[in-house]
């Protein structure tokens, strides 16, 4: 008969994989959403990574998840490091955030 610390024990290892397993999960989420961003904006990604920047549970649907934000860094020409941000609920992007703006050419009077 297993006792109620090991079986507690057991509820912890459990929790602890498919924390592990989420969490990998987003993160592979967030690379592919940031890297297919720079891409489509004409930047280059940088590390090919994102950094977990928080986490917090969300209520969404009547079911709790996890909220994590992921900052990267990408640059517009090799010369400099900017930041960007990527919001995501489960493996769900939500917000994907960019400093960057493209040079506007205002028409001459």
């Amino acid at each position: 008969m297993i006792s109620p610390f090991e079986f507690a024990g057991l509820l912890l290892l459990a929790g602890i994989a498919w924390f592990m397993w989420d969490s990998l999960k987003a993160r592979e989420a967030a690379v592919a959403a940031s890297r297919a961003a720079c891409v489509s904006e004409g930047l280059q990604f940088l590390d090919d990574t994102v950094a977990i920047r928080a986490i917090r549970p969300v209520r969404e649907d009547g079911t709790l998840r996890l909220r994590r934000v992921y900052g990267f860094e990408y640059t517009e020409s090799g010369d400099s490091r900017r930041k960007g941000s990527v919001v995501l609920v489960g493996d769900q992007v939500l917000v994907l955030n960019l400093e960057y703006q493209r040079p506007r050419h205002l028409p001459l009077h």
